[in-house]
């Protein structure tokens, strides 16, 4: 849709749309750059603050997916002029506002229209060093890859709106969809070997692994039985429980995607899933992986695992399920 919209050349635009990376980067100065994104949602969950607090942790995310630590944001908010209450709406926006501050952020106003469908979000201003840029098209062969977040947060939320008794996962969801990316970030800017970084968000996992792996131009290889889920998500999964969006983003793939072995179908439906608010997906050197890891965890991105691993290839996934491993 944007083919022919790149902008002029100009070499202090040091990343585009071109490589489908999660913000845009404009250099300032040699020592200072600006990374700009923008992302607003429909409601995800009922409770109002909650929703806003998701909102805002899944527009953030995007800085801190490039490296970048933000600094200013505003509103964006499409409200429906009668339906919901100005309290709801005020409880929104306090949400947000919270996990603004909780990323040392700071909101400088924004936008609001008239909208039938309720939408709220933050487009959000960071700060980096131009050579300290990570992106999500220079992972390497032999690089181990880390996630910092379960992933079922669609199939836990749909199961949750059909009244299917998700109690469990859906507490563990919320709380991961509300916790900022901050943590994860901050370690994989500051840790030695990681060459590449992206979020998991409306594509799903399989999704943003293809755009790392068709932008760096190797393969990366899913081990399916490492990756963290949220308590019940297979179990709905088989029971035929998926988002609206699950088919497109399984068609979006299918061109590219292999599988290792033979997984059980829940296993391969659930990286179809588009995420609202998920982790960081970090390409990292491979004895570097473990120190990593360890970094993870003591900033508090507890729920980080190596999932993978990437190889010499034509830009492709691997959905491996090995018997011996």
């Amino acid at each position: 849709m944007l083919q022919g919209f790149s902008p002029a050349a100009d070499n202090r635009v040091l990343v585009d749309m071109s490589t489908s990376d999660d913000a845009g980067v404009f250099r300032l100065r040699d020592d200072l750059a600006v990374v700009q994104s923008v992302d607003y949602i429909t409601p995800i969950v009922d409770d109002p603050d909650l929703y806003g607090q998701i909102a805002a942790a899944n527009s953030l995310s995007d800085i801190y997916a490039m490296g970048a630590t933000p600094v200013t944001v505003l509103n964006l908010c499409n409200f429906p002029s009668d339906k919901v209450e100005i309290s709801t709406l005020r409880k929104i926006l306090a949400g947000g506002y919270r996990k603004v501050r909780e990323a040392g952020a700071h909101l400088l106003g924004g936008h609001s229209i008239r909208d039938p469908e309720l939408k709220y979000g933050l487009s959000v201003t960071g700060v980096v060093h131009p050579d300290k840029i990570l992106r999500n098209s220079t992972a390497r062969a032999g690089d181990v890859l880390i996630l910092t977040k379960p992933i079922g947060t669609g199939v836990i939320t749909q199961a949750a709106r059909q009244d299917r008794p998700v109690e469990k996962g859906l507490e563990e969801a919320i709380r991961s969809m509300a916790a900022l990316n901050r943590a994860a970030g901050e370690a994989a800017a500051s840790e030695p070997g990681v060459h590449a970084c992206t979020d998991v968000t409306g594509f799903g996992l399989a999704g943003h692994a293809l755009e790392m792996a068709a932008g760096s131009s190797v393969e990366m290889v899913l081990d399916l039985k490492r990756i963290p889920l949220f308590t019940g998500v297979l179990e709905q999964i088989g029971e035929g429980v998926r988002t609206g969006n699950t088919e497109s983003n399984r068609e979006a793939t299918a061109a590219r995607l292999k599988q290792g072995g033979t997984p059980p179908s829940e296993h391969v439906e659930v990286m179809y899933d588009p995420q609202t608010s998920g982790g960081l997906l970090i390409a990292v050197a491979a004895d570097r992986a473990e120190a990593m890891l360890r970094a993870l965890h003591a900033a508090g991105a507890g729920a980080a695992r190596i999932i993978g691993r990437i190889v010499a290839g034509p830009g492709g996934i691997v959905l491996d399920w090995s018997e011996s491993r």
